[in-house]
């Protein structure tokens, strides 16, 4: 039980919600690899912090790909699972994402706009310049913050939330972003993970109505840490 806990960085947490720092490599539910969720260390921390005794509330509000790290809520109650869900459906929810990519985008900033049709089989979203059968818009804005030796830091912020959305968006104007072999990048990182991490989330709170902002701090890593 002791190892969860310090691998656990909670941001934020109070009644309704829990705010924490996921890591590469973890995933923010259970699914076929049948490795341990984060939603099941969340609810062990909570298990164990109020030394509950039956089963934990936990409400998975949204998902971070695995090799992506970064800020990611989860609900304690069901009302404000409901509050949650309704807000991010209906765009309130505000995330900031970073990527270091390779090649600098032409522009310092840009909107980028496609449309991602998404393959169940290899689990990929393949990027076409106008509407097709099946492809979904995605809009992102993007800006450099930083440019480093060979990588440039990008913050970007979602207008749609597709699958695979940042990675195939980036990777379609030649800056994939590092360790995403999936994306064209040429080869990955040691630990798995890809230079993606999910920076910034702002919302109204569901149930008391005020401000949260909550920053995740970067990964512990050479790069990321050039990056700050």
């Amino acid at each position: 039980m002791h190892s969860n806990k310090q691998n656990l960085q909670v941001l934020f947490e109070d009644n309704h919600l829990i705010i924490v720092n996921k890591r590469a490599g973890d995933i923010t539910q259970g699914d076929k690899t049948g490795d341990k969720p984060l939603s099941d260390v969340v609810k062990e921390y909570l298990k164990e912090k109020y030394q509950k005794t039956g089963n934990v509330f936990l409400g998975v509000v949204h998902r971070l790909d695995r090799p992506t790290s970064g800020v990611i809520i989860f609900a304690k109650t069901s009302k404000a699972l409901e509050r949650l869900n309704k807000m991010l459906r209906e765009k309130q929810i505000n995330k900031t994402y970073w990527a270091v990519v390779k090649n600098k985008p032409q522009k310092k900033e840009d909107t980028l706009v496609s449309f991602l049709k998404k393959n169940p089989k290899n689990n990929k979203s393949t990027v076409f310049q106008k509407e097709i059968e099946g492809a979904k818009k995605a809009i992102l804005h993007y800006k450099i913050l930083k440019n480093l030796d060979r990588y440039s830091l990008l913050e970007i912020q979602l207008e749609t939330g597709r699958h695979h959305q940042i990675r195939a968006q980036l990777s379609s104007i030649g800056s994939p972003i590092k360790g995403d072999l999936k994306y064209g990048f040429n080869r990955s990182n040691k630990d798995g993970s890809i230079h993606l991490h999910a920076r910034k989330i702002g919302f109204i709170h569901p149930v008391a109505k005020e401000n949260i902002l909550i920053t995740a701090p970067t990964p512990n890593e050479v790069i990321w840490n050039a990056t700050n």
